[in-house]
């Protein structure tokens, strides 16, 4: 059974750059693109960054394109998310996932989750 935990959230200033960690562990991976979403209060949950086994596919969401960067290290089993000029309405939990292949932009598709990290911006 795949286990996806995050790390790295807290509170953070607007203007800050914020840099979140998942660790993959119970299963291999390969193959599986990584992902994040973010849900705040109310809203659904939200495509914000994916990224393919190989690297070669990367995607972003348009609440955060030319602010976030994605990046994973296969031989850690880590995938990293850096959001900069966080803003507060970056405020969210922020949620690992993991699906064979290629990237999904629909939460619906993706197979493993983590349980999620808050992320709050303080303005």
């Amino acid at each position: 059974q795949g286990q996806l935990v995050e790390s790295g959230g807290g509170l953070v200033q607007a203007g800050a750059s914020l840099r979140l960690s998942c660790t993959a562990s119970g299963r291999t991976f390969n193959n599986y693109a990584m992902g994040w979403f973010r849900q705040a209060p109310g809203n659904e949950r939200e495509f914000v960054s994916g990224i393919t086994w190989n690297s070669k596919n990367i995607m972003y969401g348009d609440s955060v394109k030319d602010r976030a960067y994605i990046s994973r290290d296969n031989g850690k089993n880590t995938v990293d998310l850096q959001i900069m000029n966080v803003k507060p309405e970056d405020t969210a939990i922020y949620f690992c996932a993991s699906r064979p292949f290629e990237i999904q932009r629909s939460p619906r598709d993706w197979t493993y989750w983590g349980r999620g990290t808050q992320v709050t911006v303080s303005s």
